[in-house]
């Protein structure tokens, strides 16, 4: 394949790109504002469960046994550093 088919295949996509975009825009400027396309029922139930959605907390004891298994992995960092440099 020359050089000269390949501009000619590129410029041919380019066409084909540039029209379908035109159609898109077209479609979407003919929507009635919701650029999503869903209903306003179903954006506003979206939204609700979002905000139904509860904070996670985490328990003290949760928190401790987090808090116990980091300072072990510091504890092994630092033996694996100092084992490193004698």
């Amino acid at each position: 394949m020359g050089i000269a088919q390949i501009l000619v295949s590129i410029d041919r996509e380019l066409s084909q790109l540039k029209e379908a975009r035109e159609l898109l825009a077209a479609e979407s400027s003919h929507r009635s504002g919701n650029s999503t396309g869903k209903s306003k029922k179903a954006a506003a139930k979206s939204t609700a469960k979002a905000a139904k959605r509860k904070k996670r907390v985490l328990t003290p004891e949760g928190r401790k046994r987090i808090a116990e298994a980091q300072k072990q992995r510091w504890e092994a960092q630092r033996k694996a550093a100092a084992a490193g440099q004698k």
